[in-house]
């Protein structure tokens, strides 16, 4: 079972919206040396949304070709046509993925019957762990810890990210789906208090920003050291926050181009980060060690 921070990793691009292969390459190399634990490839964060599925398998094997086996990486492969899912997934396993994460459906407003028959069809026609992802926020589409704990009882499928920032749901996914059953936070703010309360770790946004910080906290959380592993949350605070300034990732990118590792480049929908939200980001990544 992969535990601990598994980072959301940003896929870097040039000013003209082209895959910066190079810069995902240096990324990689900076969070195994900051020892993260693992990385999730093109999942939000990542900008699985406007890549189209040719560059989505492209980024997944590079990466897997950088981290050469020195850090696991889950490939984001979640579509809203189970169909597409598949191929997706499929291309992650044919390159090696330890796993994949499988966002639900988004748009199309599943019941959760649907939800369930979606998830099943994608496991049983890929041999490779499956992380469910939860993020209703983002999708329109809630999938209820009874779902994920009906799910749990598929083979391949190992864990789930639940992104609601709803503790009560990751007592209730243990308790149906038992030890066994990885449960990651999606939600940094309540990441501390979510591996605190069984959390298999968190895959989170700010390790983006701040790897070596993040994986401290996770560290001391699953030790079940509260004490430590509030005092760096309590820092990490207003990181968490104002990386939401705007939808995910502007501001991560704008973040990581103002640390020099990045160019400024992010296709449209998304536009680069408005102005007036540099200056109270820039002053949660001091505040965070990240500057």
């Amino acid at each position: 079972m992969i535990r601990g921070n598994v980072v959301a990793l940003v896929t870097p691009m040039r000013g003209d919206g082209s895959v910066d292969f190079p810069a995902l390459r240096r990324l990689v190399d900076w969070h195994v040396e900051q020892g993260t634990d693992a990385i999730v490839s093109v999942g939000t964060t990542g900008e699985s949304a406007t890549l189209d599925e040719k560059e989505h398998c492209e980024v997944i094997a590079r990466t897997l070709e950088y981290a050469a086996g020195r850090i696991p990486v889950i490939a984001g492969t979640g579509a809203n046509a189970t169909a597409e899912a598949i191929r997706l997934t499929r291309c992650a396993a044919e390159a090696g993925a330890d796993a994949c994460l499988l966002v639900t459906p988004y748009y199309n407003k599943p019941t959760q019957e649907g939800l369930y028959l979606h998830h099943r069809a994608v496991a049983e026609a890929v041999d490779v762990p499956q992380i469910l992802y939860n993020v209703p926020g983002r999708t329109a589409c809630d999938m209820l810890p009874e779902t994920a704990v009906r799910l749990a009882a598929v083979e391949n499928i190992v864990g789930i990210k639940e992104a609601t920032g709803d503790l009560e749901r990751v007592r209730a996914i243990r308790e149906g789906a038992g030890r066994d059953f990885a449960i990651y936070s999606g939600d940094d703010a309540t990441g501390c208090e979510a591996m605190l309360q069984g959390a298999d770790g968190v895959i989170s946004v700010t390790s983006n920003v701040v790897p070596a910080a993040m994986s401290e906290m996770c560290r001391a959380a699953l030790a079940g050291d509260r004490e430590r592993a509030e005092e760096i949350d309590r820092r990490l605070a207003p990181l968490h926050r104002n990386l939401f300034l705007e939808s995910n990732p502007i501001p991560e990118k704008w973040a990581l181009a103002e640390m020099g590792r990045i160019e400024a480049g992010i296709r449209l929908p998304l536009t680069w980060l408005s102005e007036s939200c540099h200056e109270p980001l820039r002053e949660a990544m001091r505040q965070a060690g990240a500057l």
